[in-house]
């Protein structure tokens, strides 16, 4: 088993907590990790897991709390076995742990955690208050890269708001489970079963910073609207050491050539004068501002450039062009504004600013529409198209994957090819 004994440090992560209590699932189901469709699960220790399960058991869209054992380096423990193995030489001892299953329609991990955070002190140790021993550490085991950014983001955001309260280091151990054990039967419900039972569990009294809080203390101040685009302007709103961030400027910022200009803040906050429908509460979230008011918004990203650009095209381009790009329309002959165009320059994706066709591949093909015998090299990709009854070869764009219209083989030297297309869906950029 990998473990792993995390320090945190500053970094910002937007998350809020609330309170509430959901049925039980069968304590056994839980034995290998067993988590119903739909739901998610992971795996938190507190200190003695009769208040932990009860405390977490209580979040909102929490459905599931099971007590028991984890991280330890021998099998199938006993509540007997786990008392009688601390302090002995070459044996790691599992911890009183708590499975949580939550409905991510309801709640988000962020929010499961912040209970977490709220509801101990991570920074004791082998220790929960008056109850003393490894099997008391405090500890998350994830099941997946996701869950252990989070962990390790908010773990991060907590420990900022603990030193400014004066209190240490969070000793939390956070790894990947092993497997868990669930406990036996008594121990299930333990403090709705007895209700006056002994619970050592106690929180900090801090807690967990609001996006606003974080910012403020950071003094990580808005942007200012008046040295933005007042037409359309986006905003990527980041946090430090995201790693969804740090990807999307990899695969979307570097490089960025669309029309539509684009800044990043760190703020949870609007620009200084502009304003925005709802509260961010996730990272990154890119939003397109129109004369400083909120349009559109996509929230988080994890790799998928098709549907980053695809949602910036719907939010950019006119009723007509969207026909055109997505449903893959064909304007009129002879209306599009760029049919005579002879100025030497670039013709562009609308979308992503990526260089589709240069002026001198263009010529008059008398078909009522921009006409080309060969694109930029890597820009379009043919597909084939057997729509309205004809056998066709359609045009899109590379780089976003809008429809731009059609190649034909009655072009001109030295290719001989018509790329017959659409100029609603181009923008020229002159030399």
């Amino acid at each position: 088993m990998r473990v792993a004994l995390i320090f945190c440090a500053t970094i910002t992560l937007l998350a809020w907590l609330g309170w509430g209590r959901g049925p039980l699932m069968n304590a056994q189901a839980a034995a290998d990790g067993a988590t119903a469709e739909g739901l998610e699960s992971i795996v938190v220790g507190m200190g003695c897991f009769w208040g932990a399960e009860k405390r977490m058991a209580a979040l909102p869209g929490v459905v599931d709390a099971i007590s028991g054992y984890a991280g330890g380096s021998f099998p199938d423990p006993t509540y007997e076995q786990v008392l009688a193995a601390e302090g002995k030489a070459g044996v790691r001892n599992h911890a009183e742990v708590v499975k949580v299953t939550f409905d991510p329609a309801q709640t988000s991990l962020e929010q499961v955690l912040v209970g977490f955070w709220e509801n101990h002190d991570p920074t004791q140790g082998d220790r929960q208050g008056n109850d003393r021993g490894s099997n008391y550490r405090s500890v998350i085991y994830f099941n997946s890269e996701a869950q252990q950014r989070t962990a390790e983001m908010t773990c991060s955001v907590f420990q900022q708001a603990l030193t400014k309260a004066g209190f240490g280091t969070i000793t939390t151990e956070i790894a990947a489970l092993d497997r868990f054990y669930p406990a036996e039967d008594y121990h299930q419900d333990y403090l709705l079963k007895n209700p006056r039972g002994y619970c050592g569990l106690g929180g900090t009294g801090v807690k967990f910073p609001s996006g606003v809080d974080r910012a403020q203390s950071a003094e990580i101040r808005p942007l200012d609207g008046a040295s933005l685009s007042q037409g359309l302007q986006l905003v990527v709103f980041e946090s430090e050491h995201c790693p969804f961030c740090e990807l999307f400027r990899q695969e979307i910022l570097q490089g960025w050539q669309a029309p539509t200009p684009i800044t990043t803040s760190l703020s949870p906050l609007a620009p200084k004068g502009w304003r925005i429908k709802d509260p961010l509460w996730a990272t990154p979230t890119i939003v397109l501002f129109d004369q400083g008011q909120e349009r559109e918004r996509h929230t988080g990203y994890n790799g998928d450039r098709d549907g980053f650009w695809r949602w910036l095209g719907y939010a950019v381009l006119s009723d007509e062009e969207r026909r055109i790009a997505y449903q893959s329309g064909t304007e009129r002959p002879f209306t599009g504004s760029l049919l005579d165009n002879k100025k030497p320059g670039t013709y562009v994706d609308p979308v992503t600013g990526a260089a589709l066709f240069r002026s001198d591949s263009k010529f008059d093909s008398g078909s009522g529409w921009p006409s080309f015998f060969q694109p930029i090299e890597g820009a379009v990709t043919l597909h084939e198209d057997s729509s309205h009854g004809m056998a066709r070869t359609e045009v899109r764009s590379k780089s976003s994957g809008i429809h731009l219209g059609h190649v034909f083989s009655d072009g001109p030297p030295p290719t001989g090819k018509r790329y017959c297309i659409n100029g609603k869906v181009m923008r020229f950029v002159p030399d």
